[in-house]
């Protein structure tokens, strides 16, 4: 069992890992349209947001780069924990048209508390000729985001690969050639589905590295228990947007409902501040109580977990319990379970 905890002392506070770095829509088209959720869960003081994506939004950046504070912008304590990640799923299908330099500034600018490098992600689609070039590009962009990196903020080098022998070496030669806090592993979206694969990836850059691992896009509630598991220290998900868009009702330990699908309840299951006193008609109706409630799910998760290794239950007997209900990740997590035994 490779999970641990660790207090990270970050410019706008002290941080207990692992954690979840909720996604925001800061800049997008649909703009910010997560409710307020940072003064109602109180252990999730995070936010993760996309730099590109808040420099391109031209009103949104003529105000912060005239006097409003990101955190002002976002309407959240100044104490709020942000990760800037520098949005390479925007250059999926282009090379950056930007910077490691320029993106530093940007993250500075917003006072962000980690950056993330520039990067650009795989995809099944391409050949692997063209996925090297991706990869050894963006290892290029985080040693030249390395060289030009002196503050206080966390710097977390971008790294992609679909074989745990490419994380492996990608990490190994960073840590040779750069100065990183951590390590950011990306392009697992496109082959979350394959969870052996995101497994061994994972576990691939987990026994590289000791220093602080994050993994990108992949914080849902199926997730979230094997990537504990295996080490991870940090986590971000737009599942609970997603999900309630599509009025999917997240609930931990079984995953998600189309609240369509229940008519005979009058009140939901969970006892969240959300839907521990209004009716399923009230929820059903209310998007954002339902992306509310969905984030309280992801956070339930999580707590579920650390109350399961600090009161020193046996984690593995707990995975086994959750992951019966689904063969696909109960094989997942037998496979990660038989390598990390043998690593420890």
């Amino acid at each position: 069992m490779l999970y641990r905890q660790r207090l990270l002392d970050l410019p706008h506070g002290e941080l207990q890992t692992p954690v979840l770095f909720p996604v925001r829509n800061l800049g997008k088209r649909s703009s910010d349209n997560t409710p307020e959720y940072i003064s109602s869960i109180p252990d999730l003081p995070t936010a993760m947001i996309n730099v590109r994506a808040i420099r391109e939004r031209d009103p949104m950046w003529d105000r912060l780069t005239n006097g409003v504070s990101l955190r002002e912008e976002m309407e959240v304590p100044d104490d709020t924990i942000v990760y800037a990640d520098s949005g390479g799923y925007d250059f999926s299908e282009k090379d950056p048209d930007t910077t490691p330099q320029e993106t530093l500034e940007t993250q500075r600018l917003l006072e962000a508390d980690i950056f993330g490098t520039v990067d650009i992600p795989l995809s099944r689609e391409n050949r692997s000729a063209e996925n090297q070039r991706r990869i050894d590009r963006s290892i290029d962009l985080a040693l030249e985001a390395s060289t030009h990196h002196d503050g206080d903020e966390l710097l977390l080098a971008s790294v992609h690969g679909y074989d745990p022998e490419t994380i492996r070496n990608g990490i190994r030669y960073l840590e040779r050639r750069g100065e990183f806090d951590g390590y950011a592993l990306g392009s697992l979206v496109p082959v979350r589905t394959d969870y052996e694969k995101v497994t061994k990836l994972v576990l691939a850059a987990r026994t590289a590295t000791d220093k602080h691992l994050h993994v990108y896009g992949l914080g849902g509630l199926v997730y979230q228990p094997l990537l504990l598991y295996l080490g991870v220290d940090s986590f971000d998900s737009s599942a609970f947007i997603r999900s309630a868009g599509n009025r999917n009702y997240l609930l931990p330990g079984f995953g998600g409902e189309e609240l369509w699908n229940i008519d005979d309840l009058e009140y939901l299951p969970c006892p969240c501040p959300v839907c521990g006193s209004r009716t399923l008609d009230d929820i059903r109706e209310d998007r954002d109580a339902l992306v509310v409630h969905n984030l309280w799910a992801l956070t339930t998760e999580l707590r579920r977990f650390r109350y399961v290794a600090s009161a020193g239950r046996d984690i593995e007997d707990y995975l086994d319990l959750r992951f019966q209900g689904n063969e696909v990740t109960q094989r997942a997590y037998r496979i990660a379970k038989q390598q990390v035994r043998r690593l420890t």
